[in-house]
């Protein structure tokens, strides 16, 4: 794996003189003075900018995770776990409004499934409002009759619902754990701590991390497998819901079926570093096995977020276990930076780690997952991808980002769903 600015204040004073010669030389002079302080302002906080580019930060900032539609008003949205049904939070209206079965389609649900993290939707119907206990002030949202324009201008507040019915919504399940990996720096986990974590054999060997993205779907890192494209897809075996390898029983390894990674990966650079695995059969979900959420496509990160990184990898660089670390999310700006990765981050990478070092993904964890919790659920942001050694200062660990890669994701994992079909009422 990959101000203080002083300010001067010069006073210049020009003596009186008849002599016009005199008066020509002091200006002159003024001129250089007034030269030299201007560069020593501008030497001064170019230092000082880089001093804050290369020196660590012992406090980072704390982030928040948002999901939200920006369009005229701010609306959010949420699926109440209690009864399935759809919620929305509009800017400036108190609580939050259910949303009308009016002009509803499974497309609309499919994007709302996605626009909130989940890879698919599952299920979608009408409910009674009358079966729903609600108070007198209750407020809903309902499809506009003119649906143009982006997701967020599709909604209008009413007072009530024509049809007397509300959306129910189901999507895949993902993001909740019972109850931190090979990293250096990391600490064993208790099983069923990260439930998305697998193991990918090449052989009788891990060879790296991945996550479940859906009973049939691995998430791993293209790099893991691009260098052994020729071999066939069931020369893989995927160990799902194990925390120690000595755990290990070979036949409990599921056999891959298909590998399909990026078309645009780039075996040099690492960019776009991701590929997903179809398995023969489908994970048993349990405690212990579960998929870990996607990144909404809007989604605010910020510098400092505290996320997760765990696998198998090297807790030392020089040694061998599943264990977990804290790293926070450091600005793809600041990483690409003279005194770090230098440009070599694309929009397909980010940034996560400490400058001063000691704690990072290291080999054997590459492909696996680099999480944040966004409320109860956990969210899959990144993918273990590269860096310069591991845990070196000034180069902390570099991941795929996989918000900018969703729609490849889904394209690729509906292709198979789409012959399933959708449960809808």
């Amino acid at each position: 794996m990959d101000k203080t600015m002083l300010i001067l204040s010069p006073s210049l004073f020009l003596k009186d003189s008849a002599n016009a010669s005199l008066k020509t030389l002091c200006t002159i002079r003024r001129l250089f003075l007034l030269l030299g302080v201007a560069g020593l302002l501008v030497g001064t906080a170019a230092g000082a900018w880089l001093l804050g580019q290369c020196l660590p930060r012992d406090s980072p900032a704390e982030g928040n995770l948002q999901v939200v539609f920006s369009g005229m008003a701010l609306v959010s949205f949420r699926i109440n776990m209690a009864n399935s049904l759809l919620e929305a939070q509009v800017e400036g209206r108190p609580g939050w409004l259910l949303a009308c079965h009016e002009r509803w389609s499974l497309s609309l649900g499919t994007l709302l499934c996605r626009q909130l993290g989940y890879l698919r939707m599952t299920h979608q119907k009408g409910v009674n409002v009358a079966d729903v206990k609600v108070n007198d002030t209750q407020e809903f949202v309902q499809v506009r009759l003119q649906q143009e324009g982006s997701l967020e201008d599709m909604w209008q507040v009413r007072s009530s619902c024509e049809s007397g019915r509300i959306v129910a919504l189901k999507c895949s399940e993902c993001g909740l754990r019972p109850g931190a990996g090979r990293v250096v720096g990391g600490t064993d986990v208790p099983p069923g701590r990260w439930p998305w974590q697998v193991s990918v054999y090449h052989g009788s060997q891990h060879h790296c991390g991945g996550s479940v993205l859906a009973r049939e779907w691995i998430v791993t890192a293209a790099h893991c497998v691009h260098s052994y494209r020729w071999l066939p897809a069931s020369a893989w075996l995927v160990f799902a819901g194990i925390i120690t390898h000595g755990s290990i029983k070979h036949e409990a390894g599921v056999s891959v079926k298909k590998i399909i990674y990026h078309p645009l990966y780039n075996d040099s650079s690492l960019d776009y570093d991701i590929a997903l695995m179809k398995l023969q059969v489908p994970l048993n979900f349990s405690d212990a096995i579960r998929a870990v959420c996607l990144p909404p496509s809007h989604w605010d990160l910020f510098q400092g977020t505290q996320c997760w990184v765990s696998g198998w990898g090297y807790t030392r660089p020089e040694q061998g276990k599943l264990p977990s670390s804290l790293v926070p999310l450091i600005g793809t700006k600041r990483c690409n930076s003279s005194c770090m990765y230098a440009g070599k981050l694309t929009a397909r990478m980010l940034c996560a780690g400490y400058l001063r070092g000691k704690i990072d993904a290291c080999q054997g964890d590459s492909g696996g997952p680099l999480v944040c919790q966004d409320e109860f659920m956990w969210r899959l942001v990144g993918i273990v991808s590269w860096g310069q050694g591991c845990a070196e200062p000034n180069h902390p660990g570099v991941y795929t980002n996989v918000a900018q890669l969703l729609p490849w994701i889904y394209h690729i994992t509906e292709v198979s769903w789409s012959k399933q079909g959708i449960c809808s009422a």
